[in-house]
């Protein structure tokens, strides 16, 4: 009865420490994401420097996310394509909507701050991100945007 007790207790401590995402902290999702891991099964699969981040740029829930690749001169290199990004919340839960013209895919948004994103596909696999900025390995002393 005693260890029933503390699974239970456990349990409920897991449970509430999920992060609840608001309408005001979809904002935090927009710039540049490069990946550090993902997570399947309970195997996780971590990731070194990334040759792409994920560009997010949304207003009013919903936007776009497009793939670019960092330069040595602290620009991205950008292709014309990208997926139009829609925001939902839904019981309790917030989903990240996606949309090509040749298919339509769901990921729940599992946590968000400044520096961290995570989310989880239709497969239950987690994939980690952390806030990316400009790489400049110039060293001519300017300023990078």
């Amino acid at each position: 009865m005693k260890n029933s007790f503390m699974i239970l207790v456990l349990s409920l401590l897991f449970v509430s420490c999920k992060q609840e995402i608001k309408p005001a902290d979809i904002a935090k999702l927009n710039g540049y994401w490069e990946i550090t891991k993902v997570v399947d099964k309970g195997e996780e699969k971590d990731y070194g420097m990334n040759e792409s981040f994920d560009f997010f740029e949304i207003k009013k829930n919903k936007g776009i996310r497009k793939k670019v690749m960092p330069q040595f001169d602290g620009t991205f290199l950008t292709s014309d394509s990208f997926e139009n990004v829609s925001v939902r919340f839904a019981d309790g839960k917030t989903f990240l909507d996606y949309k090509t013209d040749y298919a339509k895919w769901s990921e729940e948004l599992i946590s968000l701050s400044d520096e961290e994103l995570v989310v989880k596909n239709a497969e239950n696999k987690e994939y980690h991100y952390k806030k990316a900025g400009p790489i400049n390995l110039g060293n001519d002393g300017k300023k990078v945007k």
